[in-house]
C-alpha cells in the first residue's frame, strides 16, 4: 500500500474525491442537481481550509464539475498547488428533473413512494431525471481516463458532487448498485480517498476532513 503522506514509486495512485463547499441550497435541503449554484461565503473559506490540507499530498492532476460550487471549490487548491484545473461535465451532479429546487420535506411530501423506493435501492428515475448508474457511467470514465495518466504514486483529486461521487466509488470498486447508498453521504468539502491495491481499487478514507493516514501492514 502507498504512504498517503508522501510518494513512494510504483506502489499505486490514489484518487480523491472531493465534495465541493456550502451552498445556499445546502443550508436550505434543497435538491440541487444540474442547476448551477454558487458557493456561499463559508463554503469558499471550507474549500480553501480543505486546499491547504490536500496540497500536501502533492497531487499530480486536478478535475473537477464544470457547475460553479465544484469549480470554484477546485480553484482553492489550484491558487496552492500551481496546477491547472480540467473540468469535464461528466462529473456534474444527478440530474433530477422535478425534484431539483425542492426541499426535502417537499419531495418526501409530493413523491413520496418514488423516494422511498430509491432508499430501497431500486433503480429510480428521480423527478424524471438520471439513474445511479447513468450518473456513474458518465462520470467514472472520467476518473479512470484521469488517474490512467498518473505516474506511480500519483495522486488524482476529483472535485464534484456527494450523488457523482458515491456513484462513482460504487462503480470504481465494484458494488452492487444497490448496495451504493451504504457509502453514505460527504459532508460539505469533505473528501473520500480510493488507493489502488493488488486486486483493483479500495477504499481507504471516507468523508474525511483531515489528512489521510497509511494504512500499514495488510497489503503489502
Amino acid at each position: 500500500m502507498s504512504e498517503l503522506n508522501g510518494r513512494v514509486a510504483g506502489r499505486g495512485r490514489r484518487i480523491v474525491l472531493w465534495r465541493h463547499g456550502q451552498t445556499a441550497w445546502n443550508l436550505e435541503r434543497r435538491f440541487q442537481g444540474t442547476t448551477d449554484i454558487e458557493l456561499t461565503e463559508t463554503g469558499l473559506e471550507q474549500a480553501r481550509r480543505a486546499a491547504r490540507l490536500l496540497a500536501a499530498l502533492r497531487p499530480d492532476a486536478i478535475i473537477a464539475s464544470d457547475l460553479r460550487r465544484a469549480a470554484d471549490t477546485a480553484a482553492q487548491l489550484a491558487a496552492v498547488t500551481g496546477l491547472e484545473v480540467s473540468h469535464d461535465e461528466g462529473l456534474r451532479e444527478t440530474y433530477a428533473g422535478v425534484w431539483q429546487g425542492l426541499t426535502h420535506e417537499e419531495i418526501v411530501d409530493r413523491y413520496g413512494e418514488e423516494y422511498a423506493a430509491w432508499k430501497r435501492g431500486e433503480p429510480v428515475r428521480r423527478g424524471g431525471g438520471e439513474l445511479e448508474t447513468e450518473v456513474a457511467e458518465r462520470a467514472a470514465p472520467v476518473v479512470e481516463r484521469s488517474a490512467d495518466k498518473l505516474p506511480d504514486g500519483g495522486v488524482l483529486v476529483v472535485v464534484s458532487h456527494g450523488g457523482t461521487i458515491r456513484t462513482t466509488i460504487g462503480r470504481l470498486l465494484g458494488l452492487e448498485p444497490r448496495s451504493w447508498e451504504a457509502l453514505g453521504g460527504l459532508t460539505n468539502c469533505c473528501w473520500s480517498v480510493l488507493g489502488e491495491g493488488a486486486r483493483g481499487w479500495r477504499l481507504l478514507e471516507h468523508n474525511a476532513g483531515t489528512l489521510p493516514e497509511p494504512v500499514l501492514g495488510d497489503d503489502v
